[in-house]
């Protein structure tokens, strides 16, 4: 994750200057380009809450959220202390049937 918790975060800090609640998403994003973990934010106006990716050209949804939080600190995919290297990442999304 880079450029979208990027995006993210300074959405959630432009809607707070405005007064307006926020919140940072983590999750996974249907058919991203390179599937990873995917950042976005959410602003509750109107008695809702609103969903804004400003690293992708059209909010499209079709979002798994993994987790909620005031900022990217909150929701982070891993905190490491000492050498980490990540060999391999598959993302598997599954519609449902009801």
């Amino acid at each position: 994750m880079g450029v979208c918790r990027d995006f993210a975060h300074l959405g959630i800090a432009l809607c707070r200057a405005l007064n307006i609640p926020a919140r940072m998403v983590v999750g996974y994003k249907h058919q991203l380009q390179v599937p990873d973990i995917h950042a976005w934010f959410e602003a509750y106006v109107g008695g809702r809450w609103f969903v804004f990716d400003a690293s992708q050209a059209r909010t499209t949804g079709n979002r798994i959220a993994i987790a909620y939080g005031r900022d990217a600190t909150d929701v982070a995919f891993v905190t490491q202390f000492g050498l980490l290297m990540l060999t391999s990442l598959v993302v598997s999304v599954m519609p449902t049937t009801d």
